[in-house]
């Protein structure tokens, strides 16, 4: 017991030492930039990342849509394109965390930008899920004839959602809860938990993106599967590529803050990664709610009960 307190207290002291001197040379970096730039903004120098980023998706979309329609070799461009995003979102990451960490880029002014640009961002967002949520409303509400004037169709047996998509939802809201609690813990200098609370919510991701995987691979209907299958598939996977991203973000944060990257002073990029997981979370809740009970059990079963 006294050697585990004595090994907490140095690595309190440690914690505290580094602080200090993070501190200390992000004053003095900013006291060099006044000597060579007269304003406190960041001129980006040219980067290869955007446009390989922009390809890269480009490369992923057509892989999607000629695996999804049988084509041959769809399955490897799919994969390769994945490969290709992920690696130019890394190498842009790390351009990124050194321009705010190594060489002092990231000003007040520019975290403030960054803090309007993620706001931009999430509004994006809401706007592409409000047009999955429109196709789904539209099919619903007044169901055609042609799937047999109800909702769900004819022949579609809906999944149970007080099965996975229940448990799923119990693990994104424990997550949002543990990376809030990693996000004051580092706030507070509480290093140590701050890390527990950002793995925390990384395994509970990890976690909730398998389980989804095989509630799609047991689900009892296709994409193909009338419009239901269609909004099913559509609204669930746009909502699991952006819990994907998420993980992506949230990870980059756990691995900032154990590398003393990331202190109670400076940490915007991780901020904004909860953000968007909170994001993440209001969504599935609505989606659970929505899709899976409202529109999943029945909307005139629902009406008559």
């Amino acid at each position: 017991m006294i050697e585990n307190r004595i090994l907490v207290k140095k690595s309190s002291t440690q914690w505290c030492q580094h602080k200090k001197l993070n501190k200390k040379n992000m004053k003095n970096l900013i006291q060099q930039r006044k000597k060579f730039q007269s304003f406190p903004y960041h001129l980006v120098t040219p980067s290869p990342w955007p446009i390989l980023i922009s390809y890269s998706l480009l490369t992923t979309t057509i892989g999607a849509v000629m695996y999804m329609h049988g084509f041959t070799d769809g399955d490897n461009l799919l994969s390769l394109g994945l490969l290709l995003t992920i690696s130019g979102m890394s190498f842009w990451f790390r351009d990124i965390i050194i321009e705010g960490t190594m060489l002092g880029d990231h000003t007040k002014e520019v975290v403030l930008g960054l803090i309007y640009g993620i706001i931009l961002f999430i509004i994006s967002e809401v706007f592409a899920f409000l047009s999955v949520f429109w196709a789904f409303f539209h099919s619903s509400l007044s169901p055609a004839i042609e799937i047999g004037g109800i909702w769900p169709p004819l022949g579609i047996n809906p999944l149970n959602p007080f099965g996975i998509p229940l448990f799923n939802t119990f693990l994104l809201l424990s997550s949002g809860a543990a990376v809030t609690y990693a996000h004051h813990s580092l706030v507070g200098g509480k290093r140590s938990a701050a890390i527990e609370g950002t793995l925390i919510t990384i395994i509970l991701a990890v976690i909730f993106t398998a389980l989804q995987g095989y509630e799609y691979y047991q689900a009892p209907f296709t994409l193909t599967d009338s419009v239901y299958g269609s909004s099913f598939f559509v609204t669930t996977g746009l909502h699991g590529l952006h819990v994907i991203v998420g993980t992506i973000f949230i990870s980059f944060g756990f691995i900032r803050i154990i590398q003393y990257e990331l202190t109670n002073l400076h940490h915007q990029g991780f901020v904004n990664g909860i953000w968007y997981w909170h994001f993440v979370d209001l969504v599935w809740v609505l989606l659970f709610i929505l899709m899976y009970i409202w529109g999943g059990l029945g909307i005139s079963q629902l009406e008559l009960v």
